[in-house]
C-alpha cells in the first residue's frame, strides 16, 4: 500500500507544476517518461519555499520558511515525510545523489528575499546561484542518471541556462518585483531612473548566457533535449518581447507568451530536435 503513498505524493508535485506554470509543464511533458517524475519533484519543490517569500503576507514567512528548510533535509535524512512535496522530493534527491550544498544555496537564497537586500555584484551572484543556477543543476543530476563525466561537462552550460532564466524573469517581473515586494535585483539601477542604456547593458549579458548555454543543450541526453530546449525557446521569445520594448514598459506592465504562442513553439522546437538541427 505504500506505493499509494509515493504515487499520491508525486501527483501532488505534478499538479503543482501544472497549476503554477504552463510553460514548465509543456517542457517536462516534451521529456522521456522516465524523466518526468523527478522533475515534477524538484520543481514543485523549488515552487513550494519561494510561495512562503513571495506571496504569504499575512503570515511569518521567516519561521514557515525555517521550519520547511529543516523539514527538508529531516525528509532526506530518514527518506520519508508526510508533506507530499517533501516526501517526492527527498525521493528524488536520494535516488539521484543531488548535492545538499545545492539545496542549502536555494535555501539562503530563498532567505535573502525575506530582507531588504541592496543588491550588489557579490550579492546578486549569490542570489541568482541559489535560486536558480542550482535547481538547473538539481535537473542536471536527473537528465544525467549517475554519469559524473557527463554531469561535469553540462554543468558550466545549465549554470548559464539558469542565470539568464532568472534575469529575464527579473525583467518579465521589474514592476511587481519593485512595487509589491520592494526589490530590485540589478545592482546600481535605479526603478525610477530605468534608462536605456541599464536595458541595453543587461540584455548584452543574458544573450552572452544564451548562447554558451546552447552549446549544452545541443549536448544533453536525448530523452530531455527537446524538453530543455522548448524552455529555451519560450524564455527567447519573451526575451525577444522585452528587448524590443521601451525601457518604459518595463517598468509597466509584465511582459508574456500566449498559450498560442507556446504551442507554436511547441511544434517548431519538437521539428528542429527531430532533425538535429537545434
Amino acid at each position: 500500500m505504500i506505493d499509494i503513498f509515493h504515487q499520491s505524493c508525486y501527483a501532488c508535485s505534478k499538479l503543482i507544476t501544472q497549476r503554477y506554470s504552463t510553460s514548465f509543464s509543456l517542457g517536462i511533458k516534451a521529456f522521456e517518461y522516465q524523466f518526468r517524475e523527478p522533475i515534477y519533484n524538484i520543481y514543485g519543490f523549488v515552487r513550494f519555499a519561494d510561495e512562503i517569500v513571495d506571496t504569504f503576507h499575512d503570515f511569518n514567512k521567516k519561521e514557515l520558511l525555517d521550519e520547511f528548510r529543516d523539514d527538508t533535509f529531516k525528509a532526506i535524512l530518514q527518506g520519508i515525510s508526510l508533506n507530499p512535496v517533501l516526501h517526492s522530493f527527498q525521493a528524488t534527491v536520494n535516488k539521484y545523489n543531488i548535492d545538499h550544498d545545492h539545496i542549502k544555496a536555494f535555501f539562503d537564497s530563498m532567505e535573502m528575499d525575506l530582507h531588504d537586500v541592496n543588491y550588489d555584484a557579490p550579492t546578486l551572484k549569490k542570489y541568482i546561484y541559489g535560486s536558480a543556477e542550482v535547481v538547473g543543476l538539481m535537473c542536471l543530476k536527473v537528465f544525467c542518471q549517475g554519469d559524473t563525466d557527463q554531469y561535469k561537462e553540462l554543468e558550466a552550460y545549465a549554470i548559464s541556462l539558469g542565470s539568464a532564466f532568472q534575469k529575464i524573469n527579473f525583467l518579465r517581473d521589474m514592476k511587481d518585483d519593485f512595487e509589491n515586494k520592494g526589490r530590485v535585483y540589478f545592482p546600481n539601477v535605479d526603478f525610477d531612473n530605468f534608462s536605456k542604456n541599464d536595458k541595453t547593458s543587461i540584455e548584452s549579458n543574458i544573450q552572452k548566457e544564451f548562447d554558451h548555454a546552447l552549446i549544452g543543450i545541443k549536448r544533453l541526453p536525448h530523452g530531455v533535449r527537446l524538453g530543455v530546449f522548448l524552455a529555451y525557446k519560450y524564455y527567447i521569445s519573451l526575451f525577444n518581447k522585452i528587448k524590443s520594448a521601451p525601457p518604459e514598459q518595463i517598468l509597466e506592465k509584465r511582459f508574456r507568451i500566449n498559450d498560442g504562442k507556446k504551442m507554436l513553439l511547441f511544434t517548431t522546437s519538437a521539428i528542429k530536435n527531430s532533425l538535429n538541427i537545434i
